[in-house]
């Protein structure tokens, strides 16, 4: 059984879209989410803390809205961002900021489209067992943000558990809300003229993040 980690049962009926409908199981299990920059060794760490607690395995994901003109801001602080600034003062932000890169004289040329932004999502897998080298991405970051902590890898289990790293990323661009449906930064995220807001459940988990994610991981799962 695989126990994807989460109290949103929406993200479990979502992974059996693209799995054996019996062979998820929803896990509630508080881990604990470490501060970087990077989605990547945040939903490691949560998914090495989870497969100890849980001894299956776990299936973990970390998301984030990307604003090109905010240098990738919220990013892995969106939940916090929501909580504090809300959705629709990010979307201020986001179509007020200038996304072209600075000049030599330190100023931003003024962009034809300042509100370009990405949704992504990183899932993590561990189930204690090693993994065949593939081109996917193992969580180097997390190895890194251990050894910056002075936690060397061969001393600490937590680190050196193997962890499958697998990332879905849907473009689009930020507008005034719109729609009622979804939840978060759907309402401000415009994907091909349709904010994730207006869409089914269906409509949007066929272009997500979190599906396209998915995705990628069911195609590899259905080897291992």
């Amino acid at each position: 059984m695989l126990r994807y980690v989460t109290t949103n049962a929406g993200k479990v009926r979502e992974a059996r879209d693209y799995l054996d409908d019996g062979s998820v199981a929803q896990l509630d299990f508080d881990y604990t989410e470490i501060q970087s920059p990077a989605l990547e060794p945040i939903a490691a760490r949560g998914a090495r803390e989870a497969h100890r607690h849980a001894d299956e395995p776990v299936l973990v994901d970390d998301a984030g809205l990307f604003v090109d003109a905010l240098d990738g801001f919220p990013g892995p602080y969106s939940s916090y961002v929501e909580e504090t600034l809300g959705v629709e003062r990010v979307g201020a932000l986001a179509r007020d900021a200038d996304a072209s890169p600075r000049d030599g004289s330190g100023s931003r040329p003024q962009s034809d489209d300042p509100a370009r932004a990405a949704f992504r999502c990183v899932l993590a897998y561990c189930d204690g067992d090693p993994f065949d080298a593939s081109p996917d991405p193992v969580d180097r970051g997390d190895r890194a943000e251990a050894a910056a902590a002075g936690v060397a890898d061969d001393a600490d289990e937590e680190t050196t558990l193997p962890v499958k790293l697998f990332e879905g990323v849907v473009r689009g661009r930020i507008v005034d809300p719109r729609g009622d449906g979804g939840f978060g930064y759907d309402p401000i995220f415009e994907h091909e003229g349709t904010t994730f807001a207006e869409m089914s459940a269906a409509e949007k988990n066929a272009v997500s993040h979190r599906g396209r994610a998915l995705e990628k991981f069911a195609e590899w799962y259905a080897t291992r």
